[in-house]
């Protein structure tokens, strides 16, 4: 069993933790909101103040945050975890964030004379608690084989990727597909319940169909009751998109699907759907409809 940290509790990260604590690993945690993490805390989760104290804690650091402003927030200044992190220590980031920004931040780490892998995964929260995710790992070679154990902990599937930066890229262009499929889905829904079919009738057929990828098993049932909190949400949906449409404008890749996805999300912005998740697009395209004729 191994002492770790974790920065960053939000619904995935919480989750992961819980993961990690059943696991039999000690954690050590920050949030920014310690409120959300009060649960882990009851559950054998020891708390750090600062993520400087949070890094000296523990040789291997997970952060998971929403982007790369939230995380230089946490690596940067005297608190920070560069400033924490211990020699030959392992930073392990799964944050989605660009490549580039991850590749500079973790040659700060090697000055700092740790070693960093961005590690994103790919799953839900029930993807997650169903011990299915799938995680990416990018870095040296060797840190990655010191890690692996541990990522295993949090799903089946672990997939080296190569130099830092890979498995942001890999991660990016898995989820630019995402809000597509949930809006091809919700046009499938609803013109079957514009056609007379119940929506709960349609949604169970195209769940069951040659179209119902595991995202679309997981989150298709969102169109008929959304749930209380966000597992994705539009803000953090369209910040990968964007990702993605730069990583189309200079690698020389037309990303026609993204686009169009994108201009949904910035709808349900418009529409004051933000923190809803990005299943909410189905609303977005229920209100552009008119009743038939």
């Amino acid at each position: 069993m191994t002492d770790l940290a974790f920065a960053g509790l939000g619904v995935m990260g919480s989750q992961m933790v819980s993961r990690l604590l059943d696991k039999g690993h000690t954690v050590t945690g920050y949030n920014r909101t310690a409120a959300k993490a009060r649960w882990l805390v009851e559950k054998g989760m020891r708390w750090a103040d600062t993520p400087r104290s949070l890094a000296a804690a523990a040789g291997i650091v997970f952060t998971m945050v929403s982007d790369a402003a939230a995380l230089s927030a946490i690596a940067d200044g005297p608190d920070g975890l560069l400033a924490g992190l211990r020699p030959g220590s392992v930073l392990l980031d799964m944050s989605t964030i660009s490549p580039a920004a991850s590749r500079a931040l973790a040659e700060r780490v090697r000055e700092a004379g740790a070693e960093m892998m961005d590690a994103p995964v790919s799953g839900s929260v029930t993807t997650l608690q169903q011990g299915n995710l799938s995680v990416m790992a990018a870095g040296r070679r060797e840190t990655f084989e010191r890690v692996r154990p541990l990522l295993l902990d949090l799903g089946p599937k672990v997939t080296y990727m190569g130099d830092n930066g890979l498995a942001l890229a890999m991660k990016i262009a898995v989820n630019l597909s995402l809000t597509a499929q949930m809006l091809a889905f919700s046009e499938g829904v609803l013109l079957a319940e514009k056609s007379g079919i119940a929506r709960e009738t349609a949604v169970e057929v195209l769940t069951h169909s040659a179209v119902a990828s595991p995202m679309l098993q997981y989150r298709g049932p969102f169109v008929l009751q959304m749930p209380k909190e966000a597992w994705f949400n539009v803000k953090m949906m369209q910040k990968d998109l964007l990702l993605a449409l730069d990583m189309g404008r200079e690698s020389g890749v037309p990303l026609p699907t993204v686009a169009l996805a994108n201009e949904f999300l910035t709808a349900a912005r418009a529409m004051g759907f933000a923190r809803q998740d990005f299943a909410v697009v189905f609303q977005v395209l229920a209100q552009m409809s008119v009743a038939p004729h």
